[in-house]
């Protein structure tokens, strides 16, 4: 990458995170967007003006419209820890006892926020502030990475232009604002997306280590397990005589590093509880197709017969982003396999999880949707008019997380 390219995309992504965080001040302040929220079943029970009330994570007025719904347990996880007797709980119905819910998250994000928070409380903001605070600056360095790794990921058959114009693409997302939010997705996406970098470039240890993370950050981060594998047996296959090395092991040994790293944490104390809370309380199951369908027709059934639009243009949303995923992780095969292996698989355990919803969000870790749209936005007619669409969704769905409606 050239200094002026590096210039550029650091200068966009300052300027982007300026301008979200400023447009949610704004539309926070200008508009007044009625509650209740009927995007999906039972939002409507959870976006009540007093819905927040007893949730003291979601309170702290600092950086308030950059914390909402799941950036509950990651502030109080940063602040408090898993066990917070402040945390809130639920009861497991199988076993009759109650569950801390934090432990339903996982631990590398909210322990980099405490990192961080640390010392932003020596300018006196109390621990929920800097936590919230913190939060927004890992999210966004973390952002930062994965911009530059995306760029990097296609140097090989984009030019210039044509890269910076995927990493503009995944700033203006309709759901990128994500990436700036006391969320986990900027953070992923700087791990996981620099893992898949440094693997093309040959840095093997490098890119075990960032996938490790990444699958301590997020469950799809064990998947980088699969283009590692691919690039490995690739790389053994080019081999003339086919034989196995010392070096060709060891690169064996840790492209399954990220898998181990995920598993390790698994069957720990928090991997236990995470398993537990998915399944009863979110309703999320690996690779469960059949659940998967049952509940898509729930719910799309919910969005036909509801007089207001809320769920139609919500699910609209989030079945136009799997679709759009999905159609370029395919067009990627040929020019960038392990990437477009990565984006596959990110696609269908986030599809197949049993609960319809959020995969809007979801979407965001699959790096082949920002390098489809580069692609097409070769054509200057798709680029002003995806930007205009785009731009507009982004705008609309930053103005409802700010007020706590449920965007994903």
């Amino acid at each position: 990458m050239t200094k002026t390219t590096l210039y550029r995309t650091i200068l966009l992504w300052l300027a982007w995170e300026v301008i979200i965080l400023g447009f949610q001040w704004i539309v926070t302040n200008r508009l007044r967007i009625e509650h209740p929220d009927l995007a999906v079943p039972w939002s409507q029970y959870a976006t009540l003006p007093s819905s927040n009330s007893d949730q003291i994570y979601l309170l702290e007025p600092f950086m308030n419209r950059q914390v909402s719904w799941d950036s509950e347990y990651y502030v109080g996880i940063a602040v408090g820890g898993y066990d917070d007797p402040r945390a809130s709980t639920i009861t497991n119905p199988n076993t009759g006892q109650d569950v801390i819910i934090n432990y339903a998250f996982f631990p590398f994000y909210p322990y980099v926020m405490r990192i961080f928070a640390w010392p932003l409380r020596l300018f006196g903001l109390n621990p929920l502030a800097a936590a919230s605070l913190a939060g927004v600056i890992v999210s966004a360095l973390g952002t930062l990475a994965g911009l530059l790794a995306l760029w990097d990921m296609t140097r090989s058959y984009f030019e210039e232009n044509d890269a910076y114009r995927a990493v503009f693409y995944a700033l203006i997302f309709p759901t990128s604002f994500f990436f700036t939010m006391v969320y986990t997705e900027g953070l992923f996406i700087g791990l996981a997306f620099g893992a898949l970098a440094l693997l093309k470039r040959g840095y093997w240890a490098w890119a075990a280590i960032l996938g490790v993370m990444a699958a301590w950050t997020r469950a799809p981060g064990a998947l980088l397990t699969l283009p590692m594998l691919m690039l490995w047996w690739m790389q053994i296959r080019q081999q003339q005589p086919l034989k196995l090395t010392w070096n060709s092991l060891l690169r064996g040994a840790l492209a399954l590093l990220p898998l181990a790293g995920c598993l390790l944490w698994r069957f720990s104390d928090l991997g236990m509880g995470w398993s537990e809370l998915q399944g009863f309380f979110f309703g999320r199951r690996l690779l469960g197709a059949g659940e998967t369908a049952a509940n898509w027709q729930i719910v799309l059934q919910y969005a036909r017969f509801l007089e207001s639009g809320d769920a139609r243009i919500y699910f609209a949303i989030e079945i136009g982003a799997m679709l759009l995923a999905l159609i370029a992780s395919i067009w990627l095969i040929r020019r960038d396999p392990a990437v477009a292996l990565f984006s596959i698989a990110v696609i269908i355990v986030s599809v197949l999880s049993a609960s319809p919803q959020s995969m809007a969000r979801y979407m965001l870790m699959a790096p082949a949707l920002y390098i489809f749209l580069a692609q097409l936005g070769r054509n200057k007619t798709f680029d002003r008019a995806w930007t205009v669409f785009s731009i507009l969704l982004l705008g609309m769905e930053a103005s409802l997380f700010a007020v706590d409606m449920w965007v994903g």
